[in-house]
């Protein structure tokens, strides 16, 4: 009971911290990039985006809707941190709640119109941010951790 109970408090930790990096770099990139985007080499950079629907700006405009949903998904999360038994599990588990929430927060707190801040700029693939490079991370973590037999069965204590 002791070893799953500081397990689930560090991964709720996890989401926590990243919840706030996400916020921190957020909050960063609105005033270093007001004025347009900063490119490091080629199209890769910083450029600010204001995102009002999903991944790839999918369902724009229905940003109360998302955030209903971000949130029961964040609950269903949740509890499946609360109820895996395996570190990679409950490592990828808490990425993906901290990401989910930090964007379910832009769309609550900030005066975006419910939009999310999406910052980081590859060239190839959409302007992101670090919620939802904590989602995909977070995912293939415990898509990992299941194919190596870490099930995020529930605990019987």
């Amino acid at each position: 009971m002791k070893s799953s109970l500081g397990r689930h408090l560090v991964g709720f930790g996890v989401a926590a911290i990243w919840i706030a990096l996400d916020q921190l770099t957020k909050s960063w990139a609105q005033s270093a990039l007001a004025s347009g985007p900063k490119f490091l080499f080629g199209h890769v950079g910083f450029e600010l985006i204001y995102n009002s629907g999903i991944a790839f700006g999918i369902a724009s405009g229905s940003s109360g809707l998302i955030t209903l949903f971000g949130l029961a998904v964040s609950g269903v999360i949740a509890v499946s941190l609360i109820r895996t038994r395996h570190w990679g599990t409950t490592i990828g588990a808490a990425l993906v709640l901290g990401g989910a929430l930090g964007n379910v927060a832009d769309r609550i707190f900030r005066a975006n119109n419910g939009a999310v801040i999406d910052f980081l700029h590859s060239g190839i693939w959409p302007t992101f941010n670090l919620a939802d490079f904590g989602v995909v991370v977070g995912l293939a973590i415990v898509v990992i951790s299941s194919s190596r037999g870490e099930k995020s069965r529930t605990n019987p204590a």
